[in-house]
């Protein structure tokens, strides 16, 4: 790992340069209780081999998916990633592309994205996709400052508490200094009451954001909600699941108006809470209001088929007060990752996909009922993914079942302190019989203790 550091005389010049005399006076704008007021603890210097040899110890104590059978969820899950995604993935022209400012030049990466933009539309359901976000959180939060802009309305926007609890988080910051009241629906039966629904809507509402899975992985009334909506006059966010697209209604088929989705589940693996990939599509009517880039498909001067982008709406390339996205260096590479897993799927092996976890995930939590004091939290139809009810203490039995080798799950309690007997459990196609047996046979010990 070379690097070069600055010396005294580089610091001198660099100084200089500025117009300060010290490195104490160029710091001096800094508030002094928010400085650290003792001297960094750093080791003493190693040689180039050593400091090699620790950072690589310190690395090893990393724990990575692959190490243990894997139940994680939460918005980010182990599923099976094709070889040709990394071979794709992996080439240089490809690994090292960065924003295209001079766009037309770098036709390669147009392509890319707009075959990604075509295959999100065809999962979706929905007319137009952009060129990729950067996660799920803020994907939520992008489509909520689109719909305030579409519907005009700055009142209050209207959550349920089974929308992932991270991108409320994300949303509540982005709505912090804007006026708009972020409404959070109680959500105890696991699902959004339609009625609960209808009681906090109003002309003053911009959006409603329903996840469908939701958190618990348990499908919401998606139809009587988006006609909720629609005769409150705001608009309708779905966040969906991708792979659940193979086995349910995609958000366009339910009338959404804009479907937002974390698309790590589409070829990248977990990494540690990202880079990931956000996902984005809307109706044809709101075109001029979506953030982020939309790649078109045209033809040259000689006739022959090539790409530009159509739209983007960055103060870079627009005027400030017009603006409406501050998306920099889009997840391109990630996006390129989705379309290379999605062609590879193909519609048939989505759809077998989404039907393994489907079937997967029930194997798994009727097994899991049967051990005596564990049962499922909620009563609902789910997808991949859900909520079981355990006795004891939760973080410790998962402690203890990843000394067994498994990630047992999420322990619901980090978010919600109503659920602190609850473990969220993700089961991909990944999964095999065996592991799930081994899973409840853990279990069963620990509470048999």
């Amino acid at each position: 790992m070379p690097y070069i550091l600055n010396t005294p005389d580089d610091e001198q010049t660099m100084l200089k340069a500025i117009g300060a005399e010290s490195i104490d006076e160029l710091f001096s704008t800094i508030p002094a209780e928010a400085r650290l007021p003792r001297a960094l603890n750093i080791p003493a210097a190693m040689e180039e081999i050593e400091l090699t040899q620790h950072v690589g110890a310190l690395g090893r104590k990393n724990q990575a998916a692959g190490d243990h059978v894997c139940f994680l969820g939460g918005g980010a899950y182990d599923h099976f990633i094709p070889t040709v995604v990394d071979a794709v993935s992996s080439r240089s022209e490809f690994y090292t592309a960065y924003t295209p400012y001079q766009a037309e030049a770098s036709q390669g990466s147009l392509q890319a994205f707009y075959e990604y933009q075509t295959l999100i539309c065809q999962i979706t359901g929905m007319d137009v996709a952009n060129a990729s976000l950067y996660e799920g959180g803020s994907a939520v939060a992008e489509a909520v400052l689109m719909a305030i802009n579409v519907t005009d309305r700055k009142g209050n926007v209207v959550v349920p508490e089974s929308l992932h609890p991270e991108y409320r988080q994300v949303l509540a910051t982005y709505l912090a200094n804007l006026g708009v009241q972020l409404v959070t629906i109680p959500t105890p039966g696991g699902y959004l009451d339609p009625a609960e629904l209808k009681k906090a809507v109003g002309p003053e509402t911009a959006a409603v954001v329903v996840q469908h899975p939701n958190f618990f992985g348990h499908l919401e009334e998606v139809e009587e909600l988006v006609r909720i909506t629609r005769a409150a006059g705001a608009l309708y966010v779905a966040s969906f699941d991708p792979i659940s697209a193979g086995v349910i209604k995609r958000p366009g088929q339910y009338d959404a108006d804009i479907a937002v989705a974390e698309g790590q589940c589409l070829g990248t693996p977990l990494g540690y809470g990202g880079p990931y990939l956000g996902i984005m599509a809307c109706r044809n009517e709101y075109v001029r209001k979506i953030p982020g880039r939309l790649v078109g498909q045209t033809t040259d001067r000689n006739g022959k088929r090539c790409w530009t982008l159509t739209l983007q709406t960055r103060e870079q390339h627009i005027r400030r007060d017009k603006a409406t996205s501050n998306i920099c260096t889009n997840q391109g590479l990630f996006a390129l990752r989705a379309a290379v897993y999605l062609t590879a799927l193909g519609p048939q092996g989505l759809k077998e996909t989404a039907e393994l976890c489907l079937q997967k995930a029930h194997y798994l939590a009727d097994q899991l009922a049967t051990i005596p004091g564990v049962s499922l939290k909620f009563n609902r139809p789910f997808f991949k993914e859900f909520a079981v009810k355990l006795p004891g203490d939760v973080p410790v039995m998962l402690k203890q079942l990843q000394t067994k080798g498994y990630f047992a799950g999420l322990h619901a309690g980090r978010w919600y302190p109503g659920l602190a007997d609850t473990l969220t459990v993700a089961v991909t196609e990944k999964r095999t019989k065996a592991e799930m047996d081994g899973l409840v046979k853990a279990i069963k010990e620990l509470v048999g203790k």
